[in-house]
This record gives C-alpha cells, structure tokens and sequence, in this order.
C-alpha cells in the first residue's frame, strides 16, 4: 500500500491553447504536485480551464507544452492504448450530469468498471453490494435511473467511480445539481469513502461548501495554480 506522502501526480508548467479562427489560451503555466491519499479542491471562475485542467490529467487531452506524471508514467510518451489502460484501471470520475446510463440499474452502473477491467463473477457482485451498502442504496439495486433521486443518483455515481479502488478520482462540479442539503450530504459521503479507499481526489467546483471539504484549496486564474486568495505570480498573467 502506498504512503500518504508518496507523490502520485505532477503537473509540470502545463498550458493548453485551442487554435481556430480565434485561439483561445485555457491554461497557462499550471503546476500541482498532489501526494497519494491526499484531497483538493480547485475553484476558479467560469471559463477558466478548469474542466480542461481535469481532462488534461485524465489523459483525455494533451498539453501543448508542460509535463504531466501519473503514477510514475509521463503521459506524453503513452499512446492512446496505455492511456485507456491507465485511466480505466487508476482513474474514477463523478460529473455534475451523473451521467448514468438510463437503461442500466444503479447496480448495473455500479458494475461498468469492474466489468472494464475484467471483474466479474461473485468478486464484483460483493465488491457492488459493498458499495452501494456504503452509499446507502442496499435495497435499491435493481432500481432505474428514473426511479431515483439526484441525491440518489449523484450516490450511485460516487459508487461507480470507487468501486475499482482507483488511486485518483476527477470530481467536475460533482455537486452543482443538487439542493444545498443533498450536495452537502454527498460531499460528506464522497470525503468518508475516498479517505476509507485511500484514494486521492482532486474536484473542481465554484462551490465554497464543496471546497471545504478539501486538504487544501486552489485557485486557478490565467496566470497559474495558486493557494486560493495569493496573488498568481504577475509574470504568467496575459
């Protein structure tokens, strides 16, 4: 098992730009070292690059200068194949949609990342029960995503992102559907089984509530990744 301080992800200078008739620079020069175990939180207004900050991690896109490190492995120099790989078995994600798949149950879509990675049989039917117990659906297995509540639905979403015991999840706005009360409960169970699986998390969010939750807070601006209320560094702001 790894050690809480061990560094799993290094961001290194990463800037993004996507060209067109009018290039748009998302990020510029953004640096994060984040440790195994360890949980935060980025805020940043609208625009700003945070949900392209989340893809760029996750392999999904690719930097156009910078370094990203995960689990040891640089990411530029993965092709598209070991990119998939490493996602599907390291990586769990929760987006503000939920994005269940209608037609699945919530045990269904619990099971999609153990059926990825080759898990089946009574190993993942006990490893499913175990984490909907956890997110409080026990009894409701066999329920559609219509017969549910966003507050049930965000649930079975945190369930499918852990479910693997991934070493990172991507939090996008994980809470931005849901009723004050709702979200605050689904960020308290988020912050129990991320701690319970020793996984680390990073989420991005406007939520001042969602932040608290976090190790430690960042702000993303124009001019960088800095420690919510410092100034960014004048030289790196267009």
């Amino acid at each position: 098992m790894r050690e809480v301080n061990d560094t799993m992800l290094t961001l290194t200078d990463v800037s993004k730009t996507y060209n067109g008739a009018r290039p748009r620079t998302v990020l510029r020069g953004v640096s994060l070292t984040l440790d195994a175990g360890e949980y935060v939180a980025v805020m940043g207004e609208s625009g700003v690059g945070k949900s392209t900050l989340l893809h760029l991690i996750a392999g999904l896109d690719r930097p156009d200068s910078g370094r990203i490190q995960f689990d040891g492995k640089d990411l530029d120099k993965l092709d598209d194949d070991s990119t998939t790989l490493l996602r599907r078995q390291k990586m769990g994600f929760v987006f503000q949609a939920f994005h269940v798949l209608p037609n699945l149950s919530a045990a269904q879509n619990v099971a999609l990342p153990l059926l990825l990675n080759g898990l089946e049989g009574e190993k993942a039917s006990a490893r499913i029960a175990e984490m909907l117990a956890a997110v409080g659906l026990e009894g409701r297995e066999d329920s559609l995503p219509r017969e549910l509540s966003g507050g049930e639905l965000q649930r079975v979403a945190i369930a499918r992102a852990l479910v693997h015991r991934p070493m990172l999840l991507l939090a996008d706005e994980p809470t931005g559907n849901l009723d004050h009360d709702t979200a605050a409960r689904a960020l308290s169970l988020l912050r129990e089984l991320v701690n319970a699986n020793g996984t680390a998390a990073i989420i991005v969010t406007h939520s001042a509530l969602a932040a608290a939750t976090a190790d430690r807070v960042l702000q993303l601006t124009p001019g960088g990744l800095t420690p919510l209320g410092a100034q960014p560094p004048t030289s790196a702001v267009a």
